[in-house]
Order: C-alpha cells, then structure tokens, then sequence
C-alpha cells in the first residue's frame, strides 16, 4: 500500500475532491483524520470510509478560516496521534462577482477559507511533521489561480495565492524533508460545478480538449502521488489536472 500507516489531515473532505482523496488514502493505508465545519457530515463520510479502512477514520471539525479553531483542532489532533505525516489543504469556497460587485465579506470570507485556511494549517501541520522526520502537503489550487477568468478576481486571487504560499513553503521545508505541492482542477464534477445554469455548463465543457468534465477521482489520483514516496524528489510544483481546458 502506498499510504500504508500514514497519519493524514484532509480538509474539506466532506464531499467533492476531499471525500474523494479521503476514499483514496483510507484504500491506501493510510491512518486518516477528516475535517469540515457539520460534524453530522463528516460523521457520515467517516461511517461510509470506515467499510473501506484499515484504520478508523477521525473527524476534526473546525473551521480553518478561524486562526484559533484551527490550533485547537491540530491540539487535538496531536492529543490522539502525535503527529502529521500528510497535509491536503482542500477545504475551499467559491463566491463569483464582477470587480464593481465585490464587497468586503465576499473577500474576507473566499480569502479566509482558501488562502488563510492553507496557512493556518500548514503551520501547525509542518510542525507535526517534523516530529517525524518528514511529510508532504498537498495544496488544492485552481486553474482559475492559474489563468484567471472574468468574474472570478477574488477566487482567482484567493488560489494563486495558494500557488505562491506553495512555492515558498516547498524552499522553506525542504531543509525538513517536507514536500510542498499544488494540484490545479480544472472543471470537475462537484457541486460547485453542478451550481452552474445549463449554459455555463455546457461553455465550460466546450472549453476542455478532452470534451468531458473531470471527476474528483482523479484529482485524487495526483493528490495520492504527491503524498506518497513516488514523488519525494517533486517540490514547489503545481500540477494541473484539466483535461487541456482553455481559459
């Protein structure tokens, strides 16, 4: 098993691309804690994971946009295991508006979530991980952080700074054998993606080469790679997993 033993923190991990990496690593070995911000709903993925595990999966539930919440969710996380061998910082919000809509809230809050939610955990988590001896975070991006797109300057904003934060974490921790990387979606078969009327759906299909939406499976696929020991020479990348979607 690639994961076989490791201690992991998902954020997000209720559903969409998080449930899927958390279905991923459970299969893989891997020992894994699940964080949202319902505790009904990580209870229910964790019954759902527990069939599949060889080890229980934990829930943490915080909300990582909150700087003390997320210290005494890895507090807690520290009281049951010590340590952190893999971060995936997933959890996100998508809140779309024209430059001359934007308002104050929709920034704090896409930001809080998508940027500050990353550094928060990647603080505490890099430091478990030093514990032992090593590990390997994972960044959910975007394309839009990428490319960009019209409509979407505060999500756009929020994911390459994720991109940035990723970069810079990967020369920080290398000296620590932590690997920092970042996955960039494209259009993937979400509940954020099926919010989208019939028409902007179709636009977006149009847009990508392989003439299909992605599945958060695979996503997943390059979230397990990046968490395993196959790429413990690969840091500071983002990998795009799009289809060949133009923007």
């Amino acid at each position: 098993m690639l994961l076989e033993d490791k201690l992991v923190l998902i954020t997000g991990a209720a559903k969409g691309i998080g449930f899927a990496t958390a279905k991923a690593f459970v299969q893989e070995g891997a020992k894994v804690f699940i964080n949202g911000r319902n505790q009904s709903a990580l209870d229910k993925v964790a019954n759902k994971l527990n069939s599949l595990a060889k080890h229980k999966v934990s829930t943490l539930c915080f909300d990582v946009s909150d700087p003390e919440q997320v210290k005494v969710g890895f507090q807690l996380l520290f009281k049951q295991v010590k340590g952190l061998d893999i971060l995936v910082n997933n959890a996100g919000v998508l809140n779309d508006a024209l430059l001359g809509m934007v308002t104050a809230t929709q920034v704090e809050s896409v930001y809080g979530v998508n940027t500050f939610g990353t550094l928060y955990c990647s603080q505490y988590a890099s430091r478990l991980m030093q514990r032992r001896g090593g590990g390997s975070i994972v960044n959910i991006s975007s394309i839009i952080g990428t490319n960009g797109n019209e409509g979407q300057a505060v999500y756009g904003g929020s994911k390459a700074a994720v991109i940035g934060i990723t970069k810079s974490l990967a020369k920080e921790l290398a000296p620590s054998n932590i690997c920092v990387n970042a996955i960039a979606p494209g259009f993937i078969d979400t509940d954020m993606a099926r919010s989208l009327n019939d028409d902007k759906f179709q636009e977006r299909i149009d847009s990508i080469k392989m003439n299909r939406i992605g599945r958060p499976e695979e996503v997943a696929s390059v979230a397990l790679f990046l968490a395993s020991s196959m790429s413990s020479y690969v840091t500071g990348q983002v990998i795009g997993v799009d289809g060949g979607m133009l923007i």
